[in-house]
């Protein structure tokens, strides 16, 4: 009764009522607008993970109702050796093609923010390979790393009289030829490193090359502390994308030779949508959750070489 008076009369005690109504109705504006991704995000991510989780500790096969078993899905993944050859080739696959990626990612960066001529085209040359189909980039290069005929083999051949080998039948060289066809698609690596160079302040350099440092010096003190975030991030996506590899080992080997390219994502793919055992695969989903969270929370642990803006006061 009060706070109505006051509301009426123009009292003190009006202003707060006020201003808790504003409040309130801005808060309800706000989670208005933000309805169409709060409802997407609950029915396309929340409602399937969901789902997903209660499957892995269930016998499903599409056909026959779920029945639950527990965690016998994960019990069962323990004695599973292909569990284990998968996660060792999606691993090793992980740890060169990353650091691999974020070099040439860098590198190429580096170049195309030169002042040259035509920077704009080399631009586009070096990122267009991003945006081609998955499915076109794998027959691209199943033809390039063919044994036989392949403009790889025929390059080595010609150049340095060396005899190629037969890259994706050969257990000891397709993981090798994966890695060397990852490092095609970089774009999306060398635009956000490029858009980080231009952001370096250029007086840092100036202020350097007063003191004497040379373009080593400036790489190593400036350019890589300043752009340090931007590393780190695409350290994290890389190691993301790269554990959950599926494309072109599906198109390309289909696992083989012997396992050897067997991929933990088409493992899965195979128990899930080919076996159909739905259950085991949201098992295998869970689990391959589990190892991201576990690996990314040790690269945010080791991350003291990054270096962030102090905020300014």
């Amino acid at each position: 009764m009060t706070d109505r008076l006051g509301a009426r009369s123009g009292l003190p005690g009006a202003r707060p009522v006020r201003f808790r109504r504003r409040v309130v109705i801005e808060d309800l504006q706000g989670l208005l607008f933000a309805s169409p991704w709060l409802v997407g995000l609950f029915i396309f991510f929340v409602m399937p993970m969901a789902w997903s989780l209660w499957l892995s500790l269930t016998s499903y096969n599409i056909v026959r109702p779920a029945h639950f078993i527990g965690l016998g899905n994960f019990i069962e993944m323990i004695g599973d050796p292909l569990i284990v050859q998968s996660l060792k080739v999606t691993t090793l696959f992980a740890i060169i093609s990353v650091p691999l990626n974020l070099g040439l990612g860098l590198a190429v960066a580096l170049l195309l923010n030169q002042k040259v001529k035509l920077i704009a085209m080399w631009r586009t040359i070096f990122y267009a390979p991003s945006i081609v189909s998955g499915v076109a980039i794998a027959l691209l290069w199943e033809w390039l790393l063919n044994g036989r005929f392949g403009l790889i083999n025929y390059a080595l051949d010609v150049l340095f009289g060396i005899t190629g080998p037969d890259w994706l039948n050969d257990g000891s060289t397709a993981l090798v030829a994966y890695v060397l066809m990852s490092a095609w698609t970089i774009g999306p690596s060398m635009l956000i490193n490029l858009a980080a160079l231009q952001g370096v302040p250029t007086s840092l350099y100036e202020a350097a090359s007063i003191d004497g440092a040379n373009t080593w010096h400036r790489f190593r003190f400036i350019t890589v502390p300043t752009i340090s975030p931007v590393i780190f991030f695409n350290l994290i996506i890389g190691i993301i994308a790269a554990l959950q590899s599926f494309t072109q080992f599906f198109v390309m080997t289909d696992g083989g030779p012997n396992n050897s390219t067997l991929t933990f994502m088409l493992y899965l793919y195979n128990i899930a949508f080919q076996n159909l055992r739905m259950g085991y695969g949201s098992a295998m989903a869970w689990l391959l959750f589990v190892y991201l969270a576990l690996l990314t929370a040790i690269v945010f642990k080791t991350s003291q070489w990054v270096h962030y803006e102090s905020p300014k006061r």
